[in-house]
């Protein structure tokens, strides 16, 4: 087998031989050759062409070549050197002689120029310098480099701004078509573009975002700057990218809708002279986070001083607020003010003081005296006040009844006794008082206020109390004394304070509450003045909305019993009534007081409330205007309620604030049914 294909290949020789001999006189060469050697194919062109070869001894392929048309020798020339390519290897002219090598040793190899000695579209190999003109011969090589070959060669020489290149003449070729593609002259000169509306600087800001990643990715050199003096917008780099930047920018200058850097915003539910102040801190504080905020003088940017002469002041007659501020800072201070003038919910709190008390009291007692007006008889008494009054305030009584006091009056008492002016006289008094005190107070104070609003709701009597006395004596008036004495005014009944605070869900209300129901009580023996009764509660409690809760109560029950007697003797049966005085008190107190908040979320709820507190004082009335068979003041009527006015209607809701859309942080929507009923006037 080996034989044979060195047969074969010694025939294609001669066969090659033979045709190339012809070929030369005709000048048109037809090469076809199968697993021919590389060197058989160099002594083909050699002979066809009259070039010298010097092969390396590293060249070794077997080379395959078909052709159907025939060649002149220089295009046969060319085509050897594609196979020298295809192959790995390079052919160098030395002279007369032309080298054959790997391509590994090409950057080492000499080689020629491509315009001068080459043509554009040969596979030899050249080393041609470019100068670069408009852009970096060093920004370039990255760009190129994944063009050229392994054992190309491609570096830039930066103080020249060149690019040398050594490859095979066609890539070589290429390489210049698509380096004059991007050497060229730009349009340098920058576009000025004055602003109407807009901020310079905000414009600038807001393009940079935009075309900073598109910029990153495209390579595309297209610088934006603002300048605050004429606030304009300088623009350089590509024609085209300009063009889309001048659009942008077009569209971006428009006029705000109130126009100007000063605005003047009316508030609906908010308080105009409260927030201005709040919202001046804001102003400070955004200007001095913001960059250049802290150069002063000529350091700090335009922008930097807009910021800082911001201003905003409140109009109490028109409760509205008057805002100077360049754009940025504006857009800021109306999101807030969108978030602050809005609606709030209301809270109807009633609160129920619901207080029984039960006082009874019982007195008994027996006094005696018997004595003589005569020399050495023996007198004996036993006297002890029974219900504040004893035997000898009877007698007393007796003897002056201009001097009768009220605690003689009460109960009943008897007496039995002889005086005389002589003989023994005696006196009893047997004296009995019982008293029943019960009292029932409801009191159902309530009061409607905003979410976060304090509300107090006050219904007492200034009553006076002695804090002090002292007298005068004056020469003037001849030596008279004047008394003077020093009061202080206390309030004495209901008072509630409260402050509701709606949760985040809108389904609880937190209460920060106190309460406080006095009265004037008794007065108890030894008191200098007036004495009241007072309950007060205050404390801060979590209630569902339309939830009733206790806030605490008392419930207490004294009994106390007293007895007065004489030693030994009282302790005798029956015979011990004589001699002793008995009293019991028994005392039951129950206070209990509960509240219970209501959300009115909209007007619709607020009627419904006002409704039914309008209807119960209109059936109060009622009860009371009945007609009289003689009346004391014929042809006066009462004063009476009108009937409530109807709601308004569902056409007109109330103005919502100037952003048209529910603002966060509002209560949540009314629920269809209807709000529980008031709390039934009576004990709970």
């Amino acid at each position: 087998m080996t034989g044979f294909r060195s047969f074969a290949v010694c025939a294609l020789a001669v066969l090659t031989a033979a045709s190339l001999a012809s070929a030369q006189q005709a000048q048109r060469i037809t090469p076809n050759f199968k697993d021919a050697d590389i060197t058989q194919i160099a002594e083909a062109v050699s002979a066809a062409t009259g070039k010298n070869f010097i092969i390396d001894p590293r060249v070794r392929a077997q080379v395959t070549m078909l052709s159907s048309t025939a060649l002149s020798p220089a295009a046969f020339y060319e085509a050897f050197l594609s196979i020298l390519q295809v192959y790995g290897f390079i052919a160098v002219p030395a002279g007369d002689v032309v080298k054959i090598l790997p391509d590994a040793n090409a950057r080492q190899i000499p080689s020629i120029d491509l315009p001068d000695h080459v043509s554009a579209t040969s596979d030899e190999i050249v080393t041609q310098v470019i100068d670069v003109k408009n852009v970096s011969a060093a920004q370039l090589v990255p760009i190129l480099r994944p063009m050229i070959p392994q054992y190309g060669h491609l570096a830039a020489y930066p103080s020249s701004n060149i690019l040398i290149i050594s490859d095979r003449a066609g890539n070589v070729n290429r390489m210049m078509r698509i380096i004059r593609r991007i050497d060229q002259v730009a349009n340098q000169d920058p576009e000025i573009v004055p602003l109407q509306n807009a901020s310079a600087s905000e414009i600038v800001r807001v393009v940079n975002s935009f075309y900073q990643g598109a910029a990153a990715i495209e390579g595309v050199a297209v610088k934006v700057v603002a300048d605050e003096r004429s606030n304009s917008v300088l623009i350089g780099g590509d024609q085209a990218q300009r063009l889309r930047i001048r659009a942008l920018i077009a569209h971006l200058d428009t006029p705000l809708e109130a126009g100007g850097d000063t605005r003047v915003r009316y508030l609906h539910y908010a308080n105009a002279e409260k927030i201005a102040p709040k919202l001046k801190e804001q102003i400070t504080g955004i200007t001095q986070a913001a960059p250049g905020a802290t150069g002063t003088g000529a350091q700090a940017s335009p922008l930097a001083q807009a910021e800082k002469n911001a201003m905003v002041w409140a109009d109490p007659t028109n409760n509205a607020l008057v805002i100077t501020a360049p754009p940025k800072i504006m857009r800021a201070v109306m999101d807030i003010v969108d978030k602050l003038d809005i609606r709030r919910p209301q809270v109807l709190v009633e609160a129920i003081i619901a207080e029984v008390d039960v006082d009874k009291s019982a007195e008994l007692g027996i006094n005696w005296a018997a004595f003589s007006k005569g020399d050495n008889v023996p007198a004996g008494s036993f006297v002890s006040p029974v219900g504040g009054t004893s035997i000898v305030d009877l007698a007393g009584a007796i003897q002056n009844p201009a001097n009768v006091s009220t605690a003689l009056l009460q109960g009943t008492t008897i007496g039995i006794g002889r005086i005389a002016g002589t003989g023994v006289n005696f006196a009893a008094m047997v004296r009995a008082i019982r008293g029943d005190t019960n009292t029932n107070v409801v009191a159902t104070p309530s009061a409607v206020t905003m979410d976060n609003q304090e509300a107090e709701l006050k219904v007492a009597q200034e009553v006076p109390f002695v804090t002090g006395q002292f007298t005068n004596t004056t020469a003037v008036t001849g030596g008279s004394v004047n008394p003077f004495q020093t009061i202080q005014r206390q309030e004495v009944g209901t008072i509630l304070k409260v402050t509701p605070t709606i949760s985040a869900e809108g389904t609880s209300v937190m209460l920060k509450i106190s309460i406080e129901s006095s009265s004037i009580g008794q007065k108890p023996a030894g008191a200098v003045d007036l004495v009241t009764n007072k309950r007060t509660i205050t404390t801060t409690v979590l209630i569902e909305d339309g939830g009733v809760v206790v806030l605490g109560g008392l419930i207490e029950d004294n009994s106390v019993k007293g007895e007065q007697r004489v030693p030994y003797l009282g302790n005798i049966p029956l015979i011990g009534l004589l001699f002793k005085t008995r009293n019991a008190t028994s005392t039951k107190n129950n206070l209990i007081l509960f509240i219970r908040p209501k959300i009115l979320r909209d007007p619709a709820q607020a009627a419904f409330e006002t409704d039914l507190k309008y209807n119960y004082m209109m059936d109060q009335q009622k009860d009371l205007s009945r007609r009289e068979a003689l009346p004391l003041l014929p042809g006066v009527s009462r004063g009476k309620l009108e009937p409530p006015p109807p709601p308004p209607k569902p056409g007109n809701p109330t103005p919502a604030p100037e952003s048209g859309a529910a603002p966060e942080g509002a209560a949540p929507a009314p629920q269809s049914s209807p709000p529980p009923a008031p709390p039934p006037q009576g004990k709970p």
